[in-house]
């Protein structure tokens, strides 16, 4: 059965009027009538019929003008105007489409055409409503999924930079395509002082491109606050992104690890373009990509093996997703690896190179197809600070003495790494929270002297230049996993009084000792970059005592009770 409709006839004829009133009556609609064009659309301001029969040529205001303002009236709403004309036919239809009319029927009526037409314009408001209707509940749905996003985003934010990528040293520029994006960029200070970069690019973009991100974020920064050394904490990621990641995502990442003090620098580089170590007089190295992204292989199969490279204060390190290199310009061109080699091959002075590299980019591209990243990191000798850890009670300490002493052998010197474990057990005592990173630095110093000069043998003096290192720390992954014989003695001892307190850190190992005098009267200057770890130990621990032959050394941290 036909739907009963409120329809609105505007005819100045009375009698026709009263014939089509007639007729839509008997069909079962209610009726709105008026006599000339002005009536009608005051009409329909106060009724808001669903369909209007309007005759083309009526006093005061025609056809023509009140179908225009009945459409605008109507807004978004579809109100059918059927056009009662005795006009000719073409005459008809240009006229009644130019005004706005959606039909037309001629005179005389015809009752059968006349209600077939209203209802082919019901079907059709019914069409547009639920265009309508889905259009709104579109609308709703997307800002409900870009507020979601944003709260997302916000949470990712806090965690991606939790670190210290506000550090003076640090300048990036990202230009995600999408609220998320595939690149995530990370750094964090570590206990020991290095500072740990990571730059990822996650297959695809938007949302399913970072679904890895939090969790590779949580790992790093976790674990990077823990003590663990670049190689662990690649380890770990490698084996989350494994486990979480469909087999057609991964990461291809770019992890430095960066040590001012020791003037060391170490890289893995998966998948990404090259990077670049650019000294303070302009020589460029390549840190090129030499293993398969993260996520890709197991655990067992990820080939961790860094490379080792000098620094000095003022060298800087480049890094970049291929965003950069893919960039596209108006005419589909690639930016390209050349154009980004002339921009460094141009560079005269390298505080200016990331300002030079943005504004190559912006001067070529003129759309962009990937997620952009581009990344600075200065070398400075200066410690960034960390952000304080607060306290596990809110209650103070009582006065305690313990004492740990661990043994390491050859299969534990080979895969182990006691010192996270140590710094976790050493935090349980608040006073030493806010020396956290300078007793770090020390445990850290003093296990690699021990392993490294007293169970392997190692000259520090091979680490001369750039082969020097790659030469030292080869010579050390083979005399390490060789290793048969041999131990490192740790052992911690903390005392406290009501007066304050002291930790005293004891190291010892199966060489042959050295002359601890000697190599502390040795001078070191910025073009050395051995030597400096026993100055450090002495001018971070508030007392500093060695054995007569070398083989054992111990340092002490003091504290005074609060007031």
């Amino acid at each position: 059965m036909p739907m009963r409709l409120s329809i609105l006839i505007a005819e100045d004829s009375p009698v026709d009027r009263m014939l089509l009133s007639t007729i839509v009556a008997k069909q079962g609609h209610r009726v709105l009538t008026a006599a000339d064009g002005q009536e009608a659309v005051e009409l329909f301001q106060e009724e808001r019929p669903q369909l209007v029969l309007m005759d083309a040529l009526m006093p005061v205001m025609d056809g023509f003008e009140a179908a225009r303002r009945i459409k605008q009236l109507a807004g978004d709403e579809l109100v059918p105007i059927i056009f009662l004309t005795s006009l000719t036919e073409h005459e008809a239809l240009v006229s009644c489409l130019e005004a706005g009319g959606d039909d037309f029927i001629a005179k005389p009526y015809n009752p059968i055409i006349l209600e077939a037409k209203i209802q082919a314009m019901h079907r059709l408001r019914r069409l547009q409503a639920t265009v309508l209707e889905q259009r709104d509940l579109i609308a709703r749905r997307n800002q409900q999924l870009l507020d979601e996003h944003r709260a997302a985003k916000a949470i990712f934010d806090k965690v991606a930079h939790a670190g210290c990528l506000s550090a003076p040293t640090i300048r990036f520029r990202q230009s995600p395509q999408a609220l998320f994006n595939g690149d995530l960029l990370l750094a964090a200070q570590a206990p020991a002082g290095q500072m740990f970069v990571l730059l990822g690019d996650f297959t695809g973009h938007g949302l399913p491109a970072a679904i890895g991100a939090m969790p590779l974020a949580e790992t790093f920064y976790g674990m990077a606050a823990k003590g663990y050394s670049s190689t662990d904490i690649l380890r770990e990621m490698n084996a989350k992104l494994k486990q979480i990641l469909p087999v057609e995502m991964f990461c291809c990442a770019t992890l430095l690890d960066i040590d001012p003090k020791q003037g060391s620098l170490r890289v893995w580089n998966g998948g990404l373009p090259d990077g670049y170590l650019i000294g303070a007089d302009g020589r460029r190295t390549a840190l090129v990509s030499r293993h398969l992204p993260l996520g890709v292989v197991s655990p067992a199969a990820l080939d961790n093996k860094f490379e080792h490279y000098p620094l000095a204060p003022g060298d800087r390190l480049l890094l970049l997703s291929d965003g950069v290199v893919e960039s596209r310009n108006a005419n589909d061109e690639l930016f390209g690896e050349q154009r980004l080699l002339a921009t460094l091959d141009a560079n005269d002075d390298p505080a200016r190179l990331f300002g030079e590299i943005e504004q190559a980019l912006l001067d070529f591209h003129g759309q962009q197809h990937d997620d952009l990243s581009l990344v600075e990191v200065v070398v400075s000798p200066e410690v960034i600070t960390m952000p304080s850890i607060a306290p596990a009670t809110a209650h103070r300490s009582r006065p305690m003495d313990w004492s740990i002493r661990l043994e390491l052998r050859a299969d534990s010197l080979r895969s182990g790494n006691p010192l996270p474990s140590l710094l976790q057990i050493l935090l349980q005592v608040n006073q030493l929270r806010s020396r956290v990173g300078e007793i770090y630095t020390v445990l850290g110093e003093l296990y690699s002297n021990a392993l490294e000069h007293g169970v392997l043998g190692l000259d520090s003096s091979l680490k001369c230049d750039a082969d020097g290192f790659k030469h030292y720390y080869d010579l050390r992954q083979q005399r390490l996993q060789a290793l048969v014989d041999g131990h490192v003695h740790l052992q911690l001892n903390i005392k406290t009084s009501p007066h304050g307190g002291r930790l005293r850190i004891g190291i010892s190992d199966s060489g042959s000792g050295f002359d601890v005098s000697r190599a502390l009267q040795a001078q070191f200057g910025s073009d050395r970059f051995s030597g400096r770890g026993l100055h450090l130990v002495r001018q971070l621990s508030d007392r500093f005592d060695w054995q007569s032959d070398g083989r054992g050394l111990s340092v002490e941290f003091a504290w005074q009770a609060e007031a």
